[in-house]
């Protein structure tokens, strides 16, 4: 019989949440969300309350950019404030290997250590943010300022100016 321990990336996200003293709920969509449009309408949230979160790797060493929705990372801005030889973004497998999350599901939270984050600027406008919790269906709401709280990250400009 195998003592193998199965990972489940909510439980593991709740179960973060929980121990750091969040008091909201995971929602569970029956939708699988593909892209930040498709996490609006499954939370009824303009796309801008979306947060995408996007581990990059600088330097080899991971980092996360939350970034509100329709926002992109500019790996330039990151690189200055990291002062940084190379940062690029890791692959989904990366992801998946270091975190338990896939693509879709990225939390901001539930990681094996701390990791370096950077909250994009823009967030801090709105009251309620929407995260991934684990998977493509599960999401928390959470205030930037508590978001920043619960990662120990940095409000940061790392936005791609249009």
């Amino acid at each position: 019989m195998s003592t193998d321990v199965v990972f489940d990336p909510v439980d593991n996200v709740k179960a973060f949440l929980d121990e750091n003293g969040y008091e909201g709920n995971i929602t569970i969509s029956k939708e699988t969300i593909f892209t930040v449009e498709d996490a609006a309408h499954a939370v009824g949230a303009p796309e801008e309350h979306i947060l995408k979160t996007l581990l990059l790797l600088a330097d080899e060493e991971p980092l996360l950019a939350l970034m509100s929705g329709p926002n992109r990372v500019d790996t330039k801005k990151v690189k200055k404030i990291l002062r940084a030889k190379k940062i690029k973004m890791a692959s989904p497998e990366f992801v998946y290997e270091y975190s338990g999350y896939k693509i879709g599901g990225v939390s901001p939270v539930g990681y094996p250590e701390k990791i370096p984050t950077f909250l994009d600027e823009d967030l801090f406008q709105y009251e309620t943010v929407w995260a991934a919790a684990g998977t493509d269906h599960a999401f928390f709401p959470v205030s930037p300022e508590e978001l920043c709280r619960l990662t120990e990250g940095e409000k940061a400009d790392i936005k791609k100016d249009l």
